[in-house]
């Protein structure tokens, strides 16, 4: 089920917030698990018992590890933690990465002549496994390295791990956050009114910006299939895509954040405005932040983080981390590219010490803006590329190598079609807020309720306009629905 679509709008939100409300508080968790495994049972319901599977595996090793947590028995609790760890990243291979082994070594046997080695399975990917698994090891490793207190309750654990807000794209939410909220937490008016405003910006942001940016990122990378694809067009393209899957990603963690305030949880911010960076290890800081956070609290740090002896060594830290953000993507060559791409960039970036270098140079700051903007956009292009051969002919069109020359009608009509909307989309990558903070808050001085009902306004316009683009969309799933 999909938050942007009119069965959970019209049908699946109502009911829950509606039984939520009505239950008396010893059946609102129990209720909220029940239809958070309805929710993600919709789509493909025999999934739903791998996820329970996993979260039950979990819940196990981490009694086990609480309880073997002394110094005499400190050996069985790091033999567990191993376990576990084995368990998630075994189930993670059969369903995300067996099919992709399988490909490759085929591959190599007929390069050498040889007929397939091994048959392809028919297992199927389930929908956020990358995030289920995730937040599953992060209350494992918690437990083991006494960040967290251990649940005892099996269905709280369970809770947790399914909630239906963050199940299928995040945040990774890490147990410490929410769980004094799982059992203590108390709702109030001002969240459930800010969460609904929170949900319905994610809305507006997937369903005008992203879904109809989509149309034109789409367009160039068939005209690259077609063999009609231009520069100009490409580079329509590329930028239309790293528009839209920011507010294609950030909208669905906006809706996320929104949904966890109507049910009294608070998550953590999952973007704090990415195309505003100055580099990128900034960038990076700003995008996907419960991941890169997930990364290096439980694989850099654990390595030894940037305080290490010798540069060798942070490389290789580094090379683990970007190895592993690739592979969690996808089972695609594309996306270890892309995590090879900015190790080397953030590699770069930490030997030289160049975002230090660069604070306060406010000319050579703005030069390094630019050309980390440009190596994200590229970056963007092998990610979006359903293949190497794919991504690398996108960058070559870029770049003056484009099968039709530089420009064509049809770019020109494509750029005339969506110009007003990705100017929209990049106005809204402004920190706007920020911007506004002084004068919005002389306003709310002295007209309180004139800026009250602006707000209001426009966000109901704003709304409608989600709704109506919804209702009249195809079909149109969130991108890291896929990881």
């Amino acid at each position: 089920m999909v938050f942007s679509s009119a069965i959970f709008l019209f049908i699946f939100l109502p009911f829950v917030l509606a039984g939520y409300y009505l239950l008396d508080r010893r059946f609102k968790n129990f209720f909220l698990l029940s239809a958070s495994l309805f929710f993600y049972a919709w789509g493909e319901p025999r999934f739903v018992f791998v996820m329970i599977g996993s979260i039950f595996v979990n819940y196990l090793a981490a009694l086990a590890i609480a309880r073997y947590k002394t110094k005499a028995l400190q050996k069985r609790a790091k033999m567990v933690l191993i376990l576990a760890v084995f368990f998630n990243l075994s189930l993670f291979f059969v369903y995300k990465y067996l099919n992709f082994t399988i490909q490759n070594v085929n591959a190599l046997a007929a390069l050498a002549g040889r007929d397939a080695l091994v048959r392809q399975t028919h297992i199927l990917l389930p929908i956020g496994i990358s995030f289920f698994t995730f937040q599953a090891m992060s209350y494992v490793f918690d437990v083991y390295y006494g960040k967290g207190q251990v649940q005892k309750n099996p269905l709280n654990v369970m809770l947790y791990v399914s909630l239906f807000p963050q199940l299928i794209a995040g945040p990774i939410v890490r147990y410490q956050t929410v769980a004094d909220e799982i059992q203590n937490r108390r709702e109030t008016l001002s969240d459930f009114t800010y969460g609904i405003a929170r949900f319905l910006i994610g809305l507006a942001k997937k369903a005008i910006l992203a879904n109809t940016i989509a149309v034109a990122a789409d367009a160039a990378y068939n005209a690259l299939a077609a063999g009609t694809l231009t520069a100009g067009l490409a580079w329509l393209g590329a930028i239309a895509y790293g528009l839209q899957i920011y507010f294609d990603f950030s909208g669905y963690s906006d809706m996320a954040i929104g949904l966890g305030l109507m049910f009294g949880f608070h998550f953590l911010e999952n973007f704090d405005h990415p195309y505003l960076s100055t580099t990128v290890s900034e960038f990076w800081r700003r995008w996907h932040i419960s991941l890169g956070s997930w990364f290096r609290d439980y694989v850099y740090i654990p390595m030894g983080g940037s305080r290490v002896k010798s540069k060798a060594r942070l490389v290789l830290n580094l090379l683990a981390v970007w190895t592993l953000t690739g592979i969690w993507h996808g089972a695609n060559w594309t996306f270890l590219v892309w995590g090879f791409m900015y190790f080397a960039l953030l590699t770069f970036e930490k030997l030289t010490d160049l975002p230090q270098k660069l604070a306060g140079k406010k000319g050579l700051s703005a030069l390094y803006r630019g050309v980390t903007m440009l190596c994200v956009i590229c970056g963007w292009v092998i990610f979006r590329a359903e293949s190497l051969s794919e991504g690398l002919g996108f960058l070559a069109a870029m770049f003056g190598f484009a099968p039709n020359g530089g420009w064509s009608s049809y770019t020109a009509a494509m750029l005339e079609q969506y110009a007003v909307v990705l100017l929209l989309a990049i106005v809204c990558c402004l920190d706007w807020k920020s911007m506004t903070r002084k004068p919005m808050t002389i306003f709310r001085e002295k007209a309180p309720n004139a800026v009250f009902a602006v707000e209001t306004v426009v966000l109901a316009l704003v709304s409608l306009a989600a709704v109506s683009f919804t209702v009249a969309s195809t079909y149109n799933p969130f991108i890291y629905f896929n990881f």
